[in-house]
C-alpha cells in the first residue's frame, strides 16, 4: 500500500458500480430505488458500448446502407432505375448525430444528483474498497460493470500491417476498395454487408464451417447465400496463418482443405471477438477469481466474493445488451437485499438479434444445444419463399424453425432468418414466457397477409407430429 493512502480522502458508499454503461447503469437504478446509497466509477468517455461504439451507431450505419440496397432493386419492383451512391462522410455525420443524442441522454442519468459519480479509473485495494482518482472508496457490494473490448489474437504480421475494429472503423470517413474481414460472428456479418453495400469488395475469412457458428448450422448457411447473392466472398474452415503487406494491400495467409490460400485487400476488419476489461481492476486484492479472461458468476450474478458482483460483457455469460441490463438490474437487487429472496436470472428466454439482410433472430434453445443437454424435441421450418408477404416484398431468403417438447407441444425455441426477423422474434419470446405451445400459436389469431403468420405453419406441422402414433 502506497504510504500517502491512508491520508487520501475517504467516502463510503452502500453499493458502488464500477462502469455506466447499459448494464452498470440498470444495476444503478435498482440499487437507488430500493434505498441504497449509490456511487457509479466510470473513467469515461461516458454513455456505455451499446451507445458509443456498438448497438446504435452499427444499426445507425446499417439503416443507410439498407435503403441504399433497396434503391438498386427499385427495377425489380416495376419503378425507374436509380444509381445511388454512398458518403460514407455524410454516414458517420448522421451516426455521430444520433449517438450523441442518445449520449447525451445517458450522461444526463448518470449525472442525476441521486447518485455520486466519480469519472476515474477504479483499482481494488481491498475486498471492500477502492481507489478511484485521489478518492479512496469504501463499499458494502461492488457491481463490475466494466464491458469490453477488442479480443487481441496472435496472428503474425497483423500488428504491423494494421487492422481496424468494430471501435474504429466506425469512423473512417471514405470506404475502402476492399475489405478482409477476420471473423464470421455478429460484428462481422454486419459491418461486412455495410460495406459490401456501399461499394467496397468484401471477402469474410471464417474460422468455423458455417458464419454465426454459435447458431444451428442452417442460419449460418441461409446467410451465405445471401451474401454470395450480394458479391460478398464467404470463406468457411479457415485456419489463419499470417498476415503480409505492402504500402497498397494486406495479404491474410491461410490453410483450407490442407491447401494454402491467400485473400489480398486494402483493410482488415479485425472481427475475432471481445474480451473483457478486467486490466488494472486489482481483482487479486479484491479476491476475486478470473477464468480464462472473464469473471465466473452464478445466476444470481455474484463473483467468488459474495458481495461482489459481475455483470455485462465482463462475465461468462452471453454479452447481449437486454441480458445485461437484467443482469445489472439482478446483481443490484441482490446486493440491497442481503436477507431477502434471492433474484436468478431464467436463460430459457435467451434471445439474439443479428441486423443482416435477411435479419436473424433467435430465442431459447437451438438443435445443437437440445442435442449437448439430450432434450427431447420436434422441430418443423417453414420457408419464406413460399411466403405470400415475403413474396410481395421481394423477401425470398430465409425461414422461420420451431422447436417443441414432444409430449405437449411447449415451445422451446425458434429461430427465424427473414425480413424483419428482429421484430418477429418477440411473439415466440412472448409465448415462451407463458409456457405456451404450438397448439397456441395456432389459436393465436394472425392477421392475414402479414409476415407474422408464417409462424401457424411450422405450428402445424408439429402438432401434427404429435398426432401421429
Amino acid at each position: 500500500m502506497s504510504p500517502q493512502l491512508p491520508h487520501m480522502p475517504k467516502r463510503r458508499h452502500d453499493v458502488v458500480i464500477i462502469g455506466g454503461g447499459s448494464a452498470g447503469y440498470a444495476a444503478a437504478r435498482t440499487a437507488r430505488d430500493a434505498g441504497a446509497d449509490v456511487a457509479i466509477v466510470d473513467q469515461g468517455p461516458l454513455g456505455g458500448l451499446c451507445i458509443l461504439r456498438g448497438c446504435m451507431p452499427t444499426k445507425a450505419f446499417l439503416q443507410s446502407s439498407e435503403m441504399m440496397a433497396m434503391m438498386n432493386r427499385a427495377r425489380e419492383f416495376g419503378l425507374a432505375p436509380v444509381t445511388p451512391r454512398a458518403d460514407l462522410s455524410a454516414i458517420v455525420d448522421r451516426k455521430n448525430r444520433l449517438v450523441q443524442e442518445f449520449a447525451d441522454y445517458r450522461i444526463a442519468a448518470l449525472r442525476d444528483p441521486r447518485f455520486t459519480l466519480y469519472e476515474s479509473h477504479a483499482e481494488f485495494i481491498s475486498p471492500h474498497d477502492i481507489l478511484a482518482g485521489n478518492m479512496r472508496i469504501h463499499g458494502q457490494a461492488f457491481v463490475i460493470a466494466t464491458g469490453s473490448t477488442p479480443h487481441e489474437v496472435c496472428i503474425p504480421g497483423l500488428d504491423e500491417a494494421g487492422y481496424q475494429t468494430s471501435d474504429t472503423i466506425l469512423d473512417l470517413r471514405r470506404p475502402p476498395v476492399s475489405l478482409l474481414v477476420l471473423g464470421g460472428g455478429p460484428v462481422a456479418v454486419e459491418l461486412g454487408q455495410f460495406f459490401a453495400r456501399i461499394g467496397t469488395k468484401v471477402t469474410i475469412l471464417q474460422r468455423k464451417a458455417t458464419l454465426l457458428s454459435h447458431m444451428d448450422a442452417d442460419v449460418g448457411r441461409a446467410l451465405e447465400v445471401s451474401f454470395r447473392e450480394e458479391g460478398i466472398e464467404v470463406v468457411t474452415d479457415v485456419s489463419l496463418q499470417r498476415i503480409t503487406h505492402t504500402p497498397s494491400e494486406k495479404t491474410a495467409h491461410f490453410m483450407q482443405g490442407g491447401v494454402v490460400q491467400t485473400r489480398s485487400a486494402e483493410t482488415i476488419l479485425h472481427a475475432l471477438g471481445r474480451r473483457p476489461n478486467i486490466q488494472g481492476l486489482g481483482l487479486e486484492a479484491a479476491g476475486v477469481q478470473a477464468i480464462g479472461g472473464r469473471l465466473t458468476v452464478g445466476q444470481d450474478m455474484r463473483t467468488s466474493q459474495p458481495h461482489i458482483f459481475a455483470v455485462g460483457d465482463v462475465n461468462d455469460l452471453t454479452p447481449i445488451v437486454h441480458l445485461a441490463i437484467q443482469q445489472g438490474e439482478t446483481a443490484a437487487w441482490n446486493a440491497t437485499q442481503p436477507n431477502g429472496l434471492v433474484r436468478t436470472i431464467d436463460h430459457r428466454l435467451d434471445a439474439e438479434a443479428v441486423f443482416t439482410e435477411p435479419q436473424i433472430g433467435v430465442a431459447g434453445v437451438n438443435e445443437r444445444q437440445c442435442r449437448e443437454r439430450a432434450i427431447p424435441y420436434l422441430t418443423a421450418s417453414y420457408s419464406f419463399a413460399d411466403h405470400g408477404r415475403a413474396m410481395c416484398m421481394g423477401a425470398a431468403h430465409g425461414f422461420i424453425k420451431l422447436l417443441c417438447r414432444p409430449e405437449n407441444g411447449e415451445l422451446l425455441g425458434a429461430q427465424i432468418v427473414g425480413p424483419h426477423a428482429g421484430e418477429l422474434i418477440h411473439e415466440l419470446i412472448a409465448v415462451m414466457y407463458f409456457h405456451g405451445t404450438a397448439q397456441d400459436l395456432l389459436r393465436i389469431p394472425h392477421y392475414h397477409p402479414t409476415l407474422a403468420e408464417i409462424v401457424t405453419y411450422p405450428a402445424e406441422a408439429i402438432v401434427e407430429q404429435m398426432s401421429r402414433p
